[in-house]
């Protein structure tokens, strides 16, 4: 398949998917195990919960820090938003997409759907995914970032 991929479909690029969004922190919040599309978990702790408005209504995301991440230079700043929407299945991969932001300065942050993308169980299997949690399930479809692959699994 790889001699054959030319490239990703996306969902043409639209400000109104940039939302500005507030973050409200859970400094209190235990680790959990997130499960994932092998069988297997990865620690998280919820790192906070971002509100934001769609056509007028207000909508949340809980937003999670991978304790793996925190030995690491590279990624001990990044946060991860995986999230499923009406689309799954149809436009975009059923098993949900993820956005990735870094620790804000302040309580501010830019929300962007256009920069949302498919985790690797939506290419290939034997990838140790995180499944979105329920509570990150939004009731509207998310026509922003990463397309579902024509050859998904």
């Amino acid at each position: 398949d790889r001699q054959n991929f030319q490239a990703l479909a996306f969902f043409p690029l639209r400000k109104s998917w940039s939302k500005n969004a507030r973050m409200v922190l859970s400094p209190n919040s235990p680790l959990f195990e997130m499960p994932t599309a092998s069988g297997k978990t990865k620690t998280f702790r919820k790192y906070g919960e971002l509100f934001f408005r769609h056509r007028g209504k207000k909508y949340s995301l809980n937003v999670y820090q991978n304790q793996k991440n925190l030995s690491s230079e590279k990624y001990k700043d990044y946060l991860f938003i995986p999230f499923k929407d009406v689309s799954n299945g149809q436009e975009s991969y059923g098993g949900g997409r993820y956005i990735d932001i870094f620790i804000p300065k302040s309580n501010r942050v830019r929300l962007d759907f256009n920069q949302c993308y498919n985790p690797y169980c939506a290419y290939s299997s034997g990838w140790n995914c995180p499944i979105p949690p329920k509570e990150n399930d939004l009731p509207f479809k998310v026509l922003a970032g990463v397309k579902r692959w024509e050859k998904e699994h």
